[in-house]
């Protein structure tokens, strides 16, 4: 669930500098809470009325957490090059991998299809950046539609009744999914990269938001009646991030 925007702070450890962003939540009571995202990213929720004092002073109690993680972030990223949208080059779609091959063809015989083992992308001009726009527009069509339909199919299966809700496509760097207040779902169209069960995932984590507005004990006892293994799926989508955000 988006909550109330808040500001920003640095953690200040050893030698390093470490930014945080912060929101704050009015349903949150006292505990502060702190996530260090899959890309090293760290977000602060924090009740409404928390001073910047009592913020930095919970960053800092915790500051041996955050530089670890935050570093473990970092090196997962060490490995991961630029895409070049060349032949040859790699692409994962719905957790496999296929193997892009670009064709010079006519205007009128533009394209992009998936072909076995291949993603072929036929168009005239074979720049990266040309590739690189087919195959994201690409991604995104594909992702608007398989996701409309787990949607569907994953609030047809919870544990309550839940109507399914609307939902568009944010390219987002280090989130999944969002929960607007009024109802409506967000989803990383990068997700679709990943295999159907994180992406079933992530649908249930925002559908649960539309009964409980922020992380609260109920709201994971919510989620682990809707998906037992979250833990496992969340912590192997978190392995896999690095690489389905490259871009």
């Amino acid at each position: 669930m988006e909550r109330s925007s808040g500001s920003s702070g640095v953690l200040r450890y050893g030698d390093e500098n470490i930014p945080y962003s912060i929101s704050f939540d009015p349903k949150r009571s006292q505990r502060i809470k702190i996530d260090v995202l899959s890309d090293g990213a760290v977000n602060v929720e924090a009740p409404v009325g928390a001073t910047a004092e009592e913020i930095a002073k919970a960053l800092q109690k915790r500051g041996r957490w955050v530089h670890e993680h935050v570093a473990a972030a970092k090196k997962r990223f060490e490995h991961v090059l630029p895409r070049q949208y060349v032949s040859g080059e790699q692409v994962i779609y719905l957790g496999r991998r296929y193997s892009l091959k670009v064709k010079s063809v006519p205007r009128w015989q533009r394209s992009v299809k998936l072909k076995g083992s291949l993603l072929e992308v036929s168009l005239e001009a074979t720049t990266r950046d040309a590739v690189r726009a087919r195959v994201r527009a690409w991604f995104r069509m594909k992702a608007r539609d398989y996701f409309r339909d787990r949607i569907a199919v994953v609030a047809g299966q919870l544990p309550w009744p839940q109507p399914i809700p609307d939902f568009r496509l944010k390219e987002m760097s280090t989130r999944w999914g969002s929960c607007a207040a009024g109802g409506t779902i967000t989803l990383n169209p990068f997700l679709v990269r990943a295999p159907r069960e994180c992406i079933d995932y992530v649908i249930a984590h925002e559908l649960c938001h539309l009964r409980e507005h922020n992380h609260s004990p109920e709201f994971f006892r919510l989620l682990s009646r809707a998906v037992p293994n979250w833990e496992d799926i969340k912590a192997r989508l978190d392995a896999m991030a690095e690489v389905l955000l490259n871009d």
